[in-house]
């Protein structure tokens, strides 16, 4: 049975465009035992809801809990409105401000006249009104037209819920198509992916069946090819697809296969629906292809701008080196010239090129040229990175704000929009972007959408790294289109005479490896073993690198894959012993085969804006609370993100994982001061250079290898990554053979 509380709404404390609502409830029943406490008092709740009104009876469905910000909540699930059944009730209902010109005397009289059954027998037989005396036939017929828009919102997102849609989607549903939902819904369940947030294809598909619509049915074939399209883009990062992977994948998930000829006249109709272009046996979603012309025109038209001259930047720079006391090598002279003259510039390089010292003088630079103080400066100037990690060492190397693209373009996770765009341009002078080649197509777009034409753009970043998790590779594209003045930089600075990690960086990017990549130096060591002796050898160095005064705060193990008997899960799972050992004074509690313990590090894996805490950031489990112990019955995990503390409950468990070790593709965007490294045959399918080299560059202070030289040697040779299929590249040669 379903646990609910029974009473009033009071009203709202926060409600947003979703239908969101944190609010005031007095609880006037209640079938839950832990809630019986609440009886008679005003909680806070929240959940989805379509509409509410002061004057009606709720039955909320769902749990109290203890947020660990906002105290205790309920957090409702589902909800129906009561209609008051007794005489008084009734009474009051009608006299109420829902219903205007008919106050407590004319209500009296309507419930006299029907009885208790006025509600069900006015939208049943509302001629029956007509026995009522003095109710002149307007007001009756108000009356009529206001209960049923009363009832028909409720009536219809229950209907929504029954179809199998939650709460949440059902409202969403309602509030695009309001009174005409159940004929949309009816007449083309797949058009809603197109019209309402939220609604994809794996969620209509399933509700097809209870609306009787066949396997075949055209709606359905034309909904899965758009589906099977967006979700290959995102598997293998691609902007455009071949015909023929579009039609073996959508005849899986149809589970029939399709005619090709019908299968082509599918395609040629999303095509004059604008839905998809096709070019030149190219299959593209039209919102890549755009996203591609977009960047493409932008770029072409910052390129073709006057560039800037400064008389005095050559003695400026010479004057700051001076009073610096750094001494920039050619390379880095060019760069940071062309950053202050052209509107647009790429700075590449491995680390150990400086490219943080480089972003640091073109700031200084700038605000020194242009006669800006600091409030000047930091009205023209905008420093951006994909990550926050990313955009925190910015801010950290310049001593100047810098922010996530995203928080940027003030990104409203409601509608997943920027507020930030084509119509509503951010009016700042120079934009310097970090980790550029993890910003993916759609990203690039929005970015290049909310900056001014007269920008000067200068984008930093390694391509030789991972491409974004996103379809697309931005920054290699925009490289080796040659349209784009791009500053390679190659010298590398060492810490001191010892250290080897850039120089190891820079001979695995061009496949050179020396035999130096086995010798131990002061900022690197490769400690050679079987793959079978991994484990126990990698907690012996985790105890070795404790015992040396690190914590794991400082030091990031990494591999390539979850399974195996090197993998993730398993060597997780033996890191947390050494890291984290059992304690009488720690409290833990155990999910499916992971046992979560206070002080485990622990990684995010799902995006939670409402929580402030996203995929791929590390916290520690800073409480657990037992269901036996706990206010909401079950099991509480309480994890410290940087002072954000965020509770999980048991169907929140899936979205976190140990931290003690974490993949490769987790880490970029981070920098560790200890990186360990196990290689091992057993990735095999995982060892590839630009895999390895994104691990190596992570490390900031130390680099540890551990496993196995030949499986290392492997990896750098291996070249045979996928190739994603853009043409970013070709669209930006188009505008300059055009010009």
């Amino acid at each position: 049975m379903k646990t609910y509380i029974k009473g009033n709404y009071r009203r709202s404390i926060f409600t947003s465009d979703k239908g969101y609502v944190i609010g005031l409830f007095k609880v006037r029943d209640t079938n839950d035992e832990s809630m019986m406490d609440y009886v008679n008092k005003t909680i806070t709740f929240t959940g989805y809801f379509h509409e509410l009104n002061e004057d009606d009876t709720y039955l909320f469905y769902g749990e109290g809990v203890n947020h660990p910000r906002y105290g205790f909540q309920y957090q409702v699930e589902e909800y129906e409105r009561v209609k008051p059944k007794d005489k008084d009730g009734i009474i009051e209902f009608l006299a109420s401000d829902l219903f205007p010109g008919v106050g407590e005397k004319l209500a009296t009289t309507i419930v006299e006249t029907l009885g208790e059954g006025t509600l069900d027998i006015i939208l049943q037989n509302p001629e029956q009104l007509s026995l009522v005396p003095k109710l002149t036939s307007k007001k009756a017929k108000k009356i009529v037209e206001i209960l049923n828009k009363y009832e028909e919102s409720h009536k219809t997102i229950v209907y929504l819920t029954e179809l199998g849609f939650n709460m949440k989607d059902a409202l969403n549903i309602y509030n695009t198509y309001k009174q005409d939902t159940i004929r949309k819904v009816e007449h083309n369940l797949y058009e809603l992916i197109d019209e309402v947030d939220e609604i994809t294809f794996p969620k209509i598909d399933p509700i097809s069946i209870k609306l009787d619509i066949q396997p075949n049915d055209e709606r359905r074939v034309k909904a899965c090819i758009l589906y099977v399209m967006n979700d290959l883009c995102f598997q293998n990062g691609d902007t455009y697809l071949s015909k023929e992977e579009i039609y073996y994948k959508t005849n899986t998930y149809l589970k029939f296969e399709l005619e090709e000829d019908s299968y082509a006249g599918y395609l040629q109709e999303l095509e004059e629906d604008s839905k998809i272009v096709i070019e030149e046996n190219r299959y593209y979603l039209m919102n890549f292809y755009e996203a591609e012309c977009n960047i493409a025109a932008k770029i072409h038209k910052l390129s073709m701008m006057e560039p800037i001259s400064y008389k005095k930047l050559a003695y400026r720079l010479e004057e700051m080196e001076r009073a610096s006391g750094i001494t920039y090598n050619e390379k880095q002279k060019e760069a940071i010239t062309k950053a202050l003259e052209q509107n647009v510039l790429i700075i590449t390089g491995g680390p150990g090129t400086g490219k943080t010292t480089i972003i640091r003088a073109i700031v200084e630079l700038y605000q020194m040229l242009n006669d800006l103080n600091d409030d000047e400066l930091v009205k023209e100037l905008c420093l951006l990175a994909p990550t926050g990690r990313a955009s925190k060492r910015m801010s950290e190397s310049t001593l100047l704000p810098a922010s996530t693209i995203h928080r940027f373009l003030k990104w409203n996770k409601e509608n997943n929009e920027f507020r930030v765009n084509e119509e509503n341009k951010d009016k700042s002078k120079l934009i310097i972007i970090d980790e550029v080649s993890m910003i993916d197509t759609l990203l690039m777009d929005s970015l290049l959408k909310g900056l001014m034409d007269n920008i000067k753009l200068i984008m930093v970043g390694d391509f030789n790294q991972l491409p974004s998790v996103g379809p697309g590779q931005v920054l290699k594209d925009m490289i080796e289109s040659g349209v784009i003045d791009t500053v390679h930089l190659d010298l590398l600075y060492r810490q001191d005479e010892n250290s080897y990690i850039p120089t190891l960086a820079l001979e695995i990017k061009e496949n050179n490896l020396s035999d130096h990549y086995l010798e131990t130096k002061s900022d690197y060591t490769f400690l050679q073993c079987s793959s079978a002796s991994i484990r126990e050898n990698l907690k012996e160095l985790c105890r070795t690198v404790i015992h040396k005064g690190y914590d794991y705060k400082r030091v990031q193990v990494m591999a390539p894959m979850y399974r195996g008997e090197n993998g993730i899960d398993n060597l997780n799972r033996e890191l947390q012993d050494v890291f984290n050992p059992p304690s009488d004074e720690k409290r833990e509690i155990t999910y499916g085969e992971v046992i979560f313990r206070e002080h485990d590090k622990i990684l995010q894996l799902v995006n939670q804006p409402e929580e402030n805490v996203y995929n791929g950031d590390i916290g520690e489990i800073r409480m657990i609370i037992p269901s036996s112990r706990s206010d909401s019955g079950k099991n509480e995990i309480y994890v410290d993100y940087d002072g954000n503390l965020v509770k999980y409950l048991p169907k929140d468990f899936a979205s976190i994982k140990h931290g003690f070790v974490i993949t490769i593709h987790k880490s970029q965007g981070s920098e560790f001061e200890v990186v360990i490294m196990p290689i091992s045959r057993s990735y095999y399918r995982m060892l590839y250079r630009k895999l390895i080299y994104t691990g190596v560059t992570r490390a900031k202070k130390k680099l540890i290898l551990i496993g196995e030289p030949q499986a290392f040697l492997y990896s750098v040779e291996n070249n045979n990554e996928y190739i994603r299929k853009t043409s970013l590249l070709e669209k930006l040669r188009q505008f300059v053979n055009k010009s």
